[in-house]
């Protein structure tokens, strides 16, 4: 019985290392997937001049989930409520962090987009799209990095610190 729990319980760590290094390796993808999001939005506001919620219909028939799904919930939510899109834009951004691999920072970024998004001129506009762009790609960066870091550790970490555990109990 012991040795059962003992391998269930070095399985449940390796898997929890597994678990961590997949999030390491699905935040730079998910943030790539988002700095695509805002340069097909910027293209949408400034070319064709569709108004924020066809934008959002369009954008999320082009890039994958779950910057996909995030897109669909802002335009749902856009045509379903008459509340202000800064709360709406907030309770998105909220969902989206639950459902991907983006940390605070990128909400917090998104958060500030958010509050500027449809204030202003195009020119001003595409100013801010610009300046989230940059630093989402500066947090792109940091997630590769990250990734680089600790990606490999944190699998081998996983099943070292089960094993250790286990040894410590026996």
């Amino acid at each position: 019985m012991k040795w059962i729990g003992a391998l269930l319980f070095i399985g449940t760590t390796t898997w929890l290392g597994f678990d961590w290094s997949n999030r390491l390796a699905k935040r730079p993808k998910h943030i790539r997937h988002l700095i695509n999001a805002l340069q097909v939005l910027e293209a949408e506001i400034l070319y064709s001049q569709l108004p924020l919620h066809e934008a959002f219909i369009s954008i999320a028939k082009q890039i994958p989930d779950p910057i996909k799904a995030f897109f669909q919930l802002v335009a749902k939510r856009m045509e379903d409520n008459h509340i202000d899109f800064e709360v709406i834009w907030e309770d998105c951004v909220s969902a989206l962090i639950e459902q991907s691999s983006l940390g605070q920072t990128e909400q917090e970024i998104l958060v500030q987009f958010g509050r500027t998004l449809g204030q202003h001129d195009f020119t001003q506009q595409q100013k801010h799209i610009q300046l989230t762009i940059r630093h989402l790609e500066r947090e792109l960066h940091d997630a590769r990095e990250e990734q680089d870091k600790y990606g490999k550790m944190a699998k081998n970490i996983g099943f070292l610190a089960g094993l250790f555990i286990v040894l410590l109990l026996i």
